[in-house]
């Protein structure tokens, strides 16, 4: 039984890695050269590699690693110390951490955040013990009623007050969807505190140990290929044709440098590209039924990577940091996070931008000034007296439309994987599923729609396939966080 699936993300190769383990023959369309989606990377004319954006992977990532663990390539995640380290704008050049000990969750994170005095005095603790303990012991029910509120509206509720915000939660925000707390939706924060603090491994972070393009994704498409799929690059969808009842009849591709344009049929037909791109691929017909409508509720969010290389080290920290700058959110020395970018004598900073909105249409010029002017005030010692350090080269990365904006009353608009269309499906992170907009909800949208294939599969159809798609619903991991969640 052949699969049609548009899109070589994680979410569209992760949904035909698992088709092939239920017996199907995905066929995986990629409209660019590239393959990995909003984790793509490409390698510059020095050989180096720069990236769609700073993908950082979390213990509290069950599908990603079970992943990792079914290719054999666990060993290229490069876990870090369990610490969150903020900048601190009042100190230039000095960090605050907050360190987890080998203790079970939530107390290790609680001993974190007791021991952390340069960002939370005790009053601002116990406001924030208030607000956020309550909220973790009300369950997933409740964390997900909070849609309705910005983050910002909901501490206040709390009493807790915009000192802890600034703090902490504005670099939270913007590292899990590149906007600030009073746009993003409540859910998002609170779904990756309750992973984060009833996980003892939630918020342990790791590091790909080279580009994801050529390190994960790449892996995904031997496997593929190996079990009897196929993965076609420079493929690009130019539009779903329909039957007279309205399913699926064919995926036109088209034809690039001259050649004509090609109809690929099969028993099934997957979108697995972002939900900007699938609005407008959608045929007319479909338009008309709420189920697809529903959609218009959902863009991406503007993002800006920029990876910066230096003569010289600029610091030794071997993990993610958080900026606390209103225009930098995250960023790393992938010289030493990464074993595939290591340099013992030179910095390449990789840093995410946001919120972009602002920034996006900017020239790279006044983008990359704009940066430097931040990264002084993070390294003032680097970037002052008569031998300041020197920018070798640099390469801006801009995605107009990155993962689903998550602002309040969003959960509403986002998609099943299963649609009303009887041989049609879709997967991506903004796909309903526990994870919101992340690598582990792309992962996650992937399996799910899958399962959901096989599970609609004619009875009798591929009796191989029947079994191995009820062994692969319950390996599918979706833990409803009830006393548990997500990132970016």
């Amino acid at each position: 039984m052949r699969v049609a699936i548009a899109g070589a993300g994680l979410a569209g190769l992760s949904c035909a890695k698992y088709l092939t383990d239920a017996g199907y023959t995905p066929i995986v369309l990629e409209s660019r050269d590239v393959l990995g989606g909003l984790v793509a990377a490409w390698q510059d004319q020095d050989g180096d590699w720069y990236e769609t954006g700073l993908h950082v992977f979390f213990g509290a990532y069950p599908n990603m690693l079970q992943l990792l663990k079914e290719l054999g390539i666990e060993d290229r995640l490069q876990w870090k110390k369990h610490t969150m380290i903020f900048n601190q704008p009042e100190k230039p050049g000095t960090y605050s951490r907050f360190d987890f000990p080998d203790l079970p969750a939530p107390l290790n994170g609680i001993v974190a955040i007791l021991r952390n005095n340069d960002m939370l005095t005790w009053g601002e603790k116990i406001q924030l013990a208030k607000g956020l303990v309550p909220a973790m012991l009300r369950g997933q029910k409740y964390v997900e009623s909070t849609d309705q509120y910005t983050f910002s509206k909901w501490l206040k509720l709390q009493g807790v007050n915009d000192e802890v915000q600034q703090d902490i939660f504005i670099a939270a925000s913007k590292s899990l969807n590149f906007i600030n707390p009073d746009e993003i939706s409540a859910v998002v924060l609170l779904t990756a505190l309750s992973h984060f603090l009833q996980e003892k491994d939630g918020s342990k972070m790791a590091f790909l140990d080279g580009s994801p393009t050529e390190r994960l994704c790449q892996p995904l498409v031997d496997y593929i290929t190996a079990h009897g799929g196929e993965v076609r690059l420079n493929a690009p969808l130019k539009e779903i044709l329909l039957n007279a009842d309205g399913t699926v009849k064919g995926f036109l591709i088209r034809g690039l440098n001259g050649a004509p344009d090609e109809v690929l049929t099969a028993d099934a037909y997957v979108s697995a590209m972002s939900v900007d791109v699938i609005k407008v691929m959608l045929p007319a017909p479909w338009k008309q039924q709420p189920f697809f409508q529903k959609l218009e509720g959902l863009e991406g969010v503007p993002v800006i990577n920029l990876q910066l290389w230096f003569d010289r080290k600029l610091t030794d920290i071997d993990q993610l940091l958080f900026s606390r700058s209103p225009l930098l959110s995250v960023y790393a020395d992938m010289s030493n996070t990464c074993r595939g970018y290591a340099d013992p004598d030179r910095s390449m900073l990789e840093l995410v931008l946001a919120p972009a909105e602002d920034w996006i249409e900017k020239s790279n010029e006044e983008i990359l000034q704009a940066t430097l002017a931040e990264l002084q005030k993070l390294f003032p010692v680097h970037f002052s007296g008569d031998n300041p350090a020197k920018l070798l080269k640099y390469h801006i990365v801009k995605t107009p439309r990155s993962v689903y904006k998550a602002t309040p009353g969003r959960q509403q608009y986002r998609p099943s994987q299963q649609t009303p269309i009887s041989n049609f499906y879709l997967s991506g992170s903004y796909t309903m599923q526990p994870y919101l907009g992340s690598m582990e909800g792309a992962v996650l949208s992937g399996k799910l729609t899958a399962q959901a294939i096989s599970a609609r599969s004619p009875s009798g159809v591929y009796a191989e396939a029947d079994s191995a798609a009820n062994s692969l619903k319950e390996q599918t991991q979706t833990p409803q966080p009830a006393t548990n969640a997500a990132t970016a």
